[in-house]
């Protein structure tokens, strides 16, 4: 389709969007080559050693951890650090206040059975600023886990927030190339930008970093663990032995 026709059945802000994510998405796939294949590898190894992925966001970025987690062509290796109060469900408001709030993080990663010998936590923070992922990435740390960031280093490096920036202290960061407020187009002059474009990219940089990791993992002689879609041909079975296997070691399953 051609530009004047996407704007001419979409309108102008939407075919500008569309085109904004897709020239966003392109940049921060081939840009972040390199860091998606270091995720990968060290994924993989620690995969191969019957470790888990933990994810966490809050606020929006919590999608992350539920986008990895137990579905259709997905590593049954991920276990999402769901918190509902640092969600959006309970409040939209409240959670916002809390990730900004230090002294969170060991509440959050309490109950779950982490081995830094294996596992990995991944930490997603598009502003990279808010106090709360930052500390969940420097315990999980402290802890001994290597930690992965998917994050915007122009908007963290754009915020008037103090204090040290989730890619400062994540090892490996896969930056997802939005802008700063993560809103790609105008709809008039007089209103705020609309359109975030920070999802799109970054669950494409997830999952891109999921699939290579699979593939290293294969490579190497591993079985990765990856559920099939309910829908499909012995489906039931296949997931049920990956079920049995991982259940206890990823607790919301």
């Amino acid at each position: 389709m051609s530009p004047e026709h996407r704007t001419e059945t979409l309108g102008r802000a939407a075919a500008q969007y569309t085109e904004r994510v897709q020239q966003i998405l392109a940049e921060a796939l081939d840009a972040e080559q390199d860091r998606i294949a270091e995720a990968a590898a060290l994924l993989a190894e620690r995969f191969t050693a019957d470790g888990i992925l933990y994810v966490f966001g809050s606020g929006h970025s919590h999608v992350f951890a539920e986008e990895g987690f137990f579905r259709a062509g997905g590593s049954a290796r991920i276990c999402p650090v769901l918190e509902p109060d640092h969600m959006l469900h309970v409040s939209a408001q409240r959670s916002t206040e809390l990730e900004r709030e230090s002294g969170h993080a060991a509440s959050v990663l309490a109950g779950y059975e982490i081995d830094p010998d294996t596992d990995t936590m991944l930490v997603v923070s598009n502003s990279g600023a808010n106090a709360l992922p930052v500390e969940v990435a420097r315990t999980a740390r402290d802890m001994g886990l290597p930690v992965i960031a998917i994050t915007s280093r122009a908007y963290a490096t754009a915020s008037t927030q103090t204090g040290p920036k989730l890619h400062e202290v994540a090892d490996i960061v896969l930056d997802n190339h939005c802008p700063p407020g993560d809103a790609l187009v105008s709809v008039r002059e007089d209103l705020p930008l609309a359109g975030p474009g920070s999802s799109v990219v970054g669950l494409a940089l997830l999952n891109a970093m999921i699939v290579a990791a699979a593939e290293k993992e294969a490579e190497q002689g591993g079985t990765p663990r990856v559920f099939l879609s309910a829908g499909m041909p012995d489906a039931a079975e296949h997931n049920a032995r990956i079920i049995a296997e991982m259940g206890p070691r990823v607790p919301h399953i």
